[in-house]
């Protein structure tokens, strides 16, 4: 059911704790599955793409117990009986839903299997890139399909048996997931899998998929400029306890919006082991002058915007950047862009979001996307093929006078249905004047079960 979101201008206060890392999730899961015996993963997330993967992995063996609690609610602890030495080709049709990375994950994971698989998901899905897919599937030995020749998406269809791998040169431009899929597919074959990358990218990721495989036993060579992979498969993958901690794409939406109103607030359970990039989106806002304390012993977040920051004012701008202007680099932590695009449109100064051409082969083209509703709601702002530009306006001047320059307004917005452009056009309503409505809404659920619930705990007032 398509659900329109309304934000007015509202100030935060208290604790929120944000689910746990989608990342992290799909990779437990899917672990736990090639693994021999029962797994247990506590603080799952239980957003759409996830249980999506909960859902897939029965097809190659695996059984998944979600502990449903009342009104079938995934429960915090999630028991995986893996499928191990049984594992097996897909009983059915996997259907990813709307999920890239179980799609760019269990596709290599698949060219191991003797005979045919087929991969498919929603309308969005279908629109996702798998030539490159394709191409490094048919490097490793295995045969591999687009359906629909004059389209690059799925269905996808692969004939695997690839057991002794050959060495795989791809660019990495498109996206970390699909090399991360190929990691995982190592660990089904019987010798080592060489990857080279020749322009690697959201290289975080390509680190956490290593910290899992080398938790589970595999040999991971990784070269600091991420150019040169190796993976050497364990013997055997023992079954594990985790727990999965608090997802940064998740934890960006109420820290800006906190930021960009007169709000004072603590985000607790932050994860603090680095295999999240997304964990860079303090450092660059506290390069702008924003008031957040991240405390590592207690793991947590404490954000004052506005009157609530320390000075009273709360005012962001690039004038201490080097040039004037606040240049991010976002291809190693691209999911943040639309967060980071949002808050920049009050940012006094220019902000440039550099090196963001992936963000274009995300659910939605986010460049084109934030561009177009982000000028609905006055802001100056002009996507260009690799960059985002925003000319941000702070609401108040450097001595806490109005700012006759600052131009947002509320308005009727889209989300397109992306998960990341309805969370952070809704945290921009929250420092608007009137209303600002945001069409398909529900489309949160794909990474942030219960957000808009969980910020209004907050004292957001989002209404539907």
């Amino acid at each position: 059911m398509r659900m329109t979101v309304t934000a007015s201008n509202h100030s935060l206060s208290g604790h929120i704790t944000v689910p746990g890392s989608k990342s992290h999730t799909i990779r437990a899961l899917l672990l736990a599955t090639l693994a021999e015996g029962v797994s247990e993963i506590k603080n799952p997330l239980p957003s759409a793409d996830c249980l999506s993967t909960a859902a897939a992995v029965p097809l190659i063996g695996s059984e998944v117990d979600l502990n449903l609690m009342t009104e079938d609610e995934p429960g915090s602890s999630w028991i995986v009986t893996g499928a191990g030495k049984n594992i097996h080709l897909p009983t059915d049709v996997v259907n990813v839903g709307n999920s890239g990375s179980l799609l760019y994950f269990l596709s290599p994971i698949a060219a191991t299997f003797d005979g045919w698989s087929v991969f498919t998901g929603d309308d969005s899905i279908k629109k996702r890139p798998v030539a490159h897919v394709v191409d490094v599937l048919r490097q490793l030995g295995a045969e591999a399909y687009i359906a629909r020749p004059e389209v690059n998406g799925c269905p996808l269809i692969i004939k695997g048996g690839v057991r002794e791998p050959r060495k795989v040169t791809t660019g990495g431009t498109v996206s970390s997931q699909y090399i991360s899929g190929l990691m995982f597919a190592a660990l089904r074959m019987h010798a080592p899998l060489h990857i080279e990358l020749t322009d690697p990218k959201e290289t975080p990721y390509l680190t956490m998929t290593k910290v899992w495989l080398e938790r589970v036993g595999a040999k991971v060579s990784m070269s600091k400029d991420f150019k040169h992979i190796t993976v050497t498969p364990p013997e055997e993958i023992n079954a594990f306890t985790c727990t999965i901690p608090s997802d940064w794409e998740a934890v960006a939406f109420p820290l800006i919006a906190a930021l960009m109103t007169d709000s004072d607030i603590v985000i607790d359970n932050i994860d603090g082991s680095g295999t999240q990039g997304d964990d860079a989106i303090v450092r660059i806002l506290q390069s702008v002058g924003a008031d957040i304390d991240w405390n590592r012993e207690e793991n947590t977040l404490h954000v004052r915007g506005g009157k609530k920051a320390r000075d009273g004012i709360g005012r962001l701008s690039t004038e201490h950047c080097a040039g004037g202007e606040l240049h991010v680099a976002v291809s190693d932590f691209p999911d943040a862009i639309c967060a980071l695009a949002v808050i920049a449109c009050v940012i006094e100064g220019t902000t440039v979001l550099e090196d963001a051409a992936v963000c274009r082969r995300k659910e939605t083209d986010r460049l084109a996307v934030m561009e177009t509703e982000l000028r609905k709601l006055g802001a100056d702002v002009e996507a260009r093929e690799d960059c985002f530009i925003i000319h941000g306006h702070a609401p108040m001047t450097a001595n806490g006078s109005e700012n006759p320059l600052y131009a947002l307004h509320a308005s009727h917005v889209k989300s397109y249905g992306d998960h990341r452009v309805a969370m952070s056009l809704a945290c921009l309503g929250l420092s608007l004047s009137g209303e600002t409505e945001i069409e398909e809404a529900e489309c949160c659920k794909v990474s942030f079960p219960g957000f808009f619930d969980a910020m209004n705990a907050l004292g957001a007032g989002f209404c539907s």
